[in-house]
């Protein structure tokens, strides 16, 4: 959106139902009458529904179901998350466009946002469903003061954040859940997911992007085939449509809070938070790792997690393991 077309915007906003005359508005914005009119048409082609009369003044009746800046921005409470905010209407990936703003020096809190991708990816590179206008598609540009080694518990940090908001969202907090590491599940079913990535230099952090996928809006009955059965979206769960904007506004207060707290106190400040959705414990669960060993498989059950983020894990022999990466799923035998 152009700049003269957002301050329209604004000022339309700041009028609520009483109409503003192209003159006020010319006088007020320091433009001619034409380019009010072309700031106007401006907004009117980014779908915004502006009334306008021969002598009745312009009126803003309403707003696209579109998750531009000049609608996320004025509801945020941040200080640093989203304040820069690049919008796309499709893109391959937000963690691609994310990527490559950092490698260009975008700042700490930089944030994606596009409407629809056609190359969205999940952990391990699976692709993740993304559908336009329906859910949110986002990433974000973190520039944290940590080494490789404590890194990784920032995406915990994040399906934290994720879930609170959620669970606000849900009309049934309960139901929300945290799969280690970084699934959030409503009602059993899969409906959001994180993936974290890392730029470094020897031992330090030279950014970190942060993508999150969230299903808001999209019927389960138009996922694909393979996902049907696995996931589902606020708007199923809950019987009703989500605003994406509030939805947007309200995970980007929430996660710079706890990307702040995980700031100050690592992930041992959050741990009790994420302990609180973790329902994996006492769970039988089969992990693949995707580190050591290039796919080896374990079983056992699930004790909890660790002071570092670590998944705890405990064999049929009696044997603990710490599970640092890899790819779990809960054995079909104790599935709900």
């Amino acid at each position: 959106m152009t700049e003269g077309a957002a301050r329209i915007l604004s000022a339309l906003r700041g009028a609520g139902e009483a109409r503003l005359s192209g003159e006020a508005l010319s006088a007020q914005l320091g433009v001619s009458r034409a380019q009010i009119w072309k700031h106007v048409e401006t907004l009117r082609a980014a779908g915004y529904q502006v009334e306008g009369e021969a002598g009745g003044g312009y009126r803003l009746a309403a707003a696209p179901d579109r998750l531009y800046a000049e609608e996320v921005q004025p509801r945020l409470a941040t200080r640093w998350l989203a304040r820069r905010f690049v919008w796309l209407d499709t893109t391959d990936s937000t963690n691609r466009v994310a990527a490559d703003l950092a490698r260009e020096g975008a700042e700490h809190g930089t944030t994606v946002v596009a409407e629809g991708q056609s190359a969205g990816r999940g952990r391990l590179g699976r692709a993740f469903f993304s559908p336009p206008y329906a859910n949110l598609y986002t990433s974000i540009v973190l520039r944290p003061k940590l080494d490789t080694a404590r890194a990784p518990t920032t995406i915990l940090a994040a399906a934290i954040a994720v879930a609170d908001t959620i669970a606000a969202f849900a009309g049934d907090p309960d139901a929300v859940e945290i799969k280690w590491p970084n699934d959030v599940l409503l009602g059993g079913l899969k409906t959001s997911g994180i993936l974290m990535e890392m730029g470094a230099e020897a031992t330090r952090v030279r950014h970190l992007i942060l993508g999150i996928g969230v299903n808001l809006n999209v019927a389960r009955e138009s996922f694909p085939e393979e996902f049907r059965a696995l996931a589902t979206s606020l708007a199923s769960h809950r019987g009703s449509l989500v605003d994406r904007v509030d939805f947007a506004a309200r995970l980007y207060d929430n996660l710079e809070a706890v990307l702040d707290r995980h700031a100050e106190g690592g992930f041992e400040a959050l741990r009790p938070r994420f302990e609180a959705r973790f329902r994996m414990r006492g769970r039988r669960i089969r992990v693949l790792d995707t580190v050591v060993g290039g796919g080896v498989t374990s079983e056992g059950t699930a004790t909890g997690i660790d002071a570092d983020g670590a998944l705890l894990v405990e064999h049929d022999d009696g044997s603990q393991e710490r599970v640092v990466a890899g790819d779990v799923t809960i054995a079909k035998d104790l599935q709900r």
